[in-house]
């Protein structure tokens, strides 16, 4: 397995408040993207304990040929333990009030992985074949396109398309949406936040991971798309080739 990942301010924010952790090894792969909120002191403050606490959690419990029940059991545990640290941060500092951060993390082993999700941050499968996202989003934008009372045209313009209904660190609990996958050797797995899917859509991220070019590159040519768009919002790509 090969990973590359890019995160970058975009072109109207003043502050990158996305992070990110990549972790490769002969057995598994750990992938994570965490979009932080908050205001300019908090966003990246959430994002950047979530990253820490998650993949820290991880670590020290995985090992090779892990099956999915277990890595299920961990991502869950480690989320459960970010939110809680992140809402006590916020409890201590004014500064920090109301911070909070998504999630969408990958344990990806040698037959079975898992992807969990909270909040608008996604993952994508990717083959020859096609794409197929693998998350949904916890946005007010995702729950009226389910009730069928919004068009995808509708969604991509809608004006609360930034609300999200879910993430850790707001509330005292929080559930992850938990995926198992069996991704085969020559899929790609891609994980984003949303700076990257609210300005391209499925078919062009499919188009550059595919027929782009260099997969090497691959990060850094989605991003330079998002930013030609006008990059309203941080961007950050991670990609694994299986």
């Amino acid at each position: 397995m090969n990973g590359w990942c890019v995160s970058d301010q975009g072109r109207v924010r003043k502050q990158n408040q996305d992070s990110f952790y990549i972790d490769l090894q002969s057995d598994y792969a750990v992938l994570m993207v965490c979009d932080g909120m908050g205001g300019a002191k908090a966003g990246n403050v959430a994002s950047r304990l979530a990253v820490e606490i998650v993949s820290g959690e991880i670590k020290a419990v995985i090992k090779p040929h892990m099956n999915a029940k277990t890595m299920k059991q961990t991502i869950e545990m480690a989320a459960y333990r970010a939110n809680r640290a992140i809402s006590d941060m916020a409890k201590t500092n004014p500064d920090y009030y109301g911070m909070g951060t998504t999630l969408v993390c990958a344990i990806v082993g040698q037959k079975v992985s898992v992807v969990a999700n909270v909040g608008d941050s996604r993952a994508y499968l990717i083959n020859g074949s096609g794409i197929a996202r693998i998350t949904r989003d916890h946005s007010v934008v995702e729950d009226l396109l389910d009730r069928g009372t919004l068009t995808n045209e509708e969604a991509r313009t809608h004006p609360k398309k930034n609300l999200i209904t879910r993430a850790l660190g707001t509330e005292l609990d929080v559930a992850c949406d938990l995926f198992e996958i069996e991704p085969r050797q020559g899929d790609f797995l891609l994980l984003c936040s949303d700076g990257l899917s609210n300005m391209l859509d499925d078919q062009e991220i499919l188009y550059e991971v595919i027929h782009g070019g260099a997969i090497e590159n691959c990060c850094e040519r989605l991003v330079a798309l998002s930013n030609l768009r006008g990059g309203p919002d941080n961007i950050t790509v991670a990609l694994l080739s299986i």
